[in-house]
């Protein structure tokens, strides 16, 4: 069901590197062929990158897909990628997300609290929902890495249920 969920969310999240795109241009040609300014679209486009990179993070995760320097692990059978990685999540991954969490919360609720809204005239009226995106990626993060710890242990335990 997480799984399920990330997957979607990254999938759509994909699609506003498009929109990322498409923004830009309309942007850029506004600027330079009508001398216009779009300060909402701008900041639009931020909004959209920071959705994508904040949903990205744990639909990278999913797929495997980070990078990792594997000089160890490279040479490791099965069980021990299957240790590495289920040590990984549960004694780094979900700690440094709920550091993050920890600290990002009270940023995004004071936010909240005030519905700060972008400094720029005619900006973006919603940066509290670009602050929430913080504590929300490090929640969206720490599900994935403890679902894929629990999948490493029962891959774990099925090994080891088959050597007896």
């Amino acid at each position: 069901m997480i799984d399920r969920g990330i997957n979607r969310l990254g999938t759509a999240a994909a699609w506003l590197n498009l929109g990322m795109v498409a923004v830009t241009c309309i942007v850029v040609a506004l600027r330079y062929a009508f001398g216009a300014g779009a300060i909402a679209m701008q900041e639009a486009v931020i909004y959209m990158h920071a959705i994508a990179l904040s949903t990205g993070l744990a639909y990278t995760l999913q797929r495997d897909e980070h990078v990792r320097v594997d000089l160890l692990y490279a040479r490791m059978g099965e069980r021990g990628k299957s240790w590495v990685n289920l040590c990984g999540h549960l004694f780094l991954l979900v700690p440094t997300c709920i550091c993050i969490m920890a600290v990002s919360l009270p940023y995004a609720v004071q936010s909240w609290s005030i519905l700060e809204g972008s400094p720029e005239v005619g900006g973006v009226p919603a940066v509290f929902l670009l602050k929430s995106l913080l504590p929300a990626s490090a929640a969206l993060l720490a599900l994935q890495g403890l679902t894929m710890a629990w999948r490493e242990a029962q891959s774990l335990r099925a090994s080891r249920q088959a050597e007896t």
